[in-house]
């Protein structure tokens, strides 16, 4: 399908992206993040946004390389405090993260843990960069030029660098744009002492007192300083677009820091560029910290959202937009409106105006793992979900077998549904959001005319209207006929039923159990 151009901020984005660097062969998007953590959905978010410029340009019929990199080469500051055996962490400080310890001991390194984790989960969400490992590059000498070039320049670079710097915090000595891990100790306590021009770098280790002086194309612990490896990878690669969060894409930040490098150390325009906001959790004030171990992930959001509704989070908010993720009751509106999009989307409901339609139209594309399916899905209200589980006790199969019109190949997308609905009211919903429908014959203590109103609901149930607007009515005009206001009698009616003073809808609730059911539980009255 053709995308509606300019209507979505995906669709802008690829548009830039081809007015600036002209019809080319590929175009390179690009992402990445240090694994230094528990990789959150404020992480996500960069991946995804990505993702979608990339499914922008490829449905403009443009060939796209999406390259994600782990900068697992970089210094292990500080252990997040989610993190288990503490201890052994912190013997590893300074370390790169590649080469501390797994402490579950699943993977080959602690960043490749955390690498592993996300890489097995993004296919779930349709999105399936090529990885690039920065630690496996530097060491294997690929990077061996541009730390030369890097050297070579080291006047200019010095120079970029202090063009954003205020006079505390200019330069000062000698300055090297490589660092060095020291091959003895593994440690970055080092400190470049020459460069003889060409190759060759002589080093010092401050915490074991190895001195070395290595080649560039094998020294394996050398590698260039941040604001200088990014826009060197830029070259590298040839990145046409990398977005970046408000942190890097601050004045004076390391994004207008790199662009003026690749520039004018690397000889390449920078990439286009937008910056995203970050991603709080509601009811937490801040932003999240993998260092903090203050984090939601990926996996977090797919017990509660199914793997469309999650792409549809972020395309359907653009990325310079500050928003939390909530687990809350907020879930229950969050699904109402992917399932209006998805009405506008098969024409099953109006859109407002046009430029609405397009819009939800795209968002709707966007939102799928791979194509918009030929048949559009059932839809069943969350709220209504999580009743009907509350009702059958959690049983998935027997809740599907009781939708009517339910085609054998909509049944998959219901059951992830009703797979999130159940984890959602069991472990996220509110206490009061939560009911069991009571066992039948035992009822509870009413008044006279209570117990004459609960008897014209039995009666109503097993032989009053299908419908549940009739229903509805039915049941008021059953209140008020014997002496209780509608309000007074619900709450009854909650409590004969779930034991709660409030519940599902009255009318429909009763539908849903049944004529039969209700009556067997109303008939102590």
């Amino acid at each position: 399908m053709e995308p509606s151009k300019s209507i979505h901020w995906a669709d802008q984005a690829a548009e830039t992206i081809i007015a600036t660097w002209g019809d080319k062969p590929e175009y390179t998007c690009a992402s990445g993040i240090t694994p230094s953590g528990t990789v959150h959905v404020g992480n996500f978010r960069e991946m995804i946004s990505v993702d979608l410029v990339v499914r922008a340009l490829r449905d403009r019929g443009k060939k796209v390389r999406f390259i994600y990199s782990w900068d697992d080469y970089d210094v292990f500051r500080k252990v997040p405090l989610n993190m288990p055996s503490q201890d052994v962490l912190e013997k590893h400080l300074r370390f790169p993260i590649t080469m501390v310890p797994d402490p579950w001991g699943r993977d080959a390194s602690y960043a490749r843990h955390h690498e592993v984790d996300v890489e097995s989960v993004l296919p779930e969400v349709g999105i399936h960069p090529e990885f690039l490992y920065q630690a496996e590059r530097y060491r294997s000498g690929m990077y061996a030029e541009g730390m030369r070039t890097a050297l070579q320049k080291r006047p200019q670079l010095k120079v970029i660098l202090d063009k954003y710097r205020d006079e505390d915090h200019k330069i000062q000595g000698e300055w090297w744009p490589v660092s060095v891990f020291c091959t003895q100790c593994q440690k970055d306590t080092t400190q470049v002492i020459s460069w003889d021009g060409d190759w060759g770098l002589e080093y010092r280790c401050e915490s074991c007192g190895h001195h070395e002086t290595g080649d560039l194309r094998t020294l394996k612990g050398a590698k260039l300083v941040w604001r200088v490896d990014w826009p060197m990878r830029w070259a590298r690669e040839g990145v046409d677009f990398e977005p970046a969060g408000k942190d890097h894409h601050s004045e004076g930040g390391s994004f207008d820091t790199s662009k003026h490098v690749v520039e004018e150390v690397y000889g390449r325009k920078p990439p286009v560029t937008f910056r995203y906001d970050f991603i709080g959790i509601k009811g937490s004030p801040g932003k999240m910290s993998s260092s903090k171990g203050k984090v939601v992930d990926l996996p977090d959001l797919l017990r509660v959202y199914q793997p469309e509704i999650v792409r549809y989070l972020f395309a359907g908010t653009r990325p310079n937009t500050e928003f939390s993720i909530s687990f809350d009751l907020d879930v229950i509106k969050i699904h109402e409106d992917y399932d209006k999009t998805e009405r506008i989307y098969w024409g099953t409901e109006a859109a407002k105006d046009d430029e609405t339609l397009r819009r939800e139209k795209r968002i709707y594309e966007l939102s799928q793992l791979e194509s918009v399916p030929a048949l559009m899905p059932y839809q069943v209200a969350f709220r209504h979900l999580t009743s009907l589980l509350l009702i059958y006790q959690g049983d998935i199969e027997r809740v599907l077998a009781s939708l009517p019109g339910l085609e054998p190949e909509q049944v998959a997308r219901v059951r992830q549904r009703a797979v999130r609905a159940w984890y959602w009211v069991n472990e996220c919903a509110p206490e009061d959001f939560r009911f069991a429908v009571r066992d039948e014959g035992a009822p509870i203590s009413v008044a006279a005319n209570e117990a004459a109103a609960l008897r014209a609901l039995r009666e109503l149930a097993l032989n009053g209207p299908r419908e549940e607007k009739e229903l509805s009515t039915a049941i008021f005009d059953a209140a008020k006929a014997n002496g209780l206001e509608p309000k007074a009698f619900f709450k009854v009616v909650y409590q004969a039923l779930i034991g709660k003073d409030q519940g599902p809808r009255l009318a429909g609730f009763v539908l849903t159990l049944g004529g039969e059911r209700v009556a067997r539980i109303l008939s102590g009255y």
